[in-house]
């Protein structure tokens, strides 16, 4: 699952619009116009593409790297719960040259973004028919480098979305 899968079924799943889109990247630090949001989130036609090419179905116009979908992510915990009244919060970029496991990084903020707590996570992937336990969920949550750490895999991420989708969509 690309960056761009996810970010298509994040705005899927919490109904999410172009607008938002846009003010959730400034907010995390990034300025993008409602054309490159549609880019980011419209696949190309490609007719001479093999049908049985599964991993060739996923180009889109235009394709965001780890730290773009990072920056969205954080623009959109500030656009879900507001910036703090201290004025703490740090407008910049994410400093990191590399953001690995980017799955990882999806349930963290989509968890602070949306006030969840590990019972409503659960809950969610209970949704789409995947059990995990809270120890496995804890390892996922865990910073890289903890000695309990665990790699999020797209199986978890794909079934996140779906689940968060079933349980946002239905309200």
């Amino acid at each position: 699952m690309n960056n761009n899968d996810i970010l298509l079924r994040l705005r899927y799943a919490l109904d999410i619009k172009d607008t938002d889109i846009v003010k959730a990247f400034e907010l995390g630090g990034m300025t993008v116009s409602k054309e490159e949001v549609r880019a980011m989130l419209t696949k190309e036609n490609n007719p001479q593409q093999e049908e049985n090419d599964i991993f060739e179905k996923n180009i889109y116009v235009k394709t965001i790297n780890n730290q773009v979908l990072d920056t969205f992510l954080n623009g959109l915990i500030l656009l879900k719960r507001g910036e703090p009244k201290d004025g703490s919060a740090d407008r910049t970029p994410l400093k990191s040259s590399e953001v690995r496991y980017m799955n990882n990084i999806l349930l963290k903020k989509v968890k602070i973004a949306l006030a969840l707590t590990s019972e409503d996570m659960l809950d969610i992937l209970a949704e789409a028919g995947v059990y995990p336990s809270k120890g496995e969920l804890g390892a996922i949550l865990r910073k890289e480098g903890h000695r309990n750490f665990k790699p999020c895999g797209d199986k978890y991420a794909r079934n996140f979305l779906k689940g968060l989708g079933i349980c946002y969509r239905r309200n």
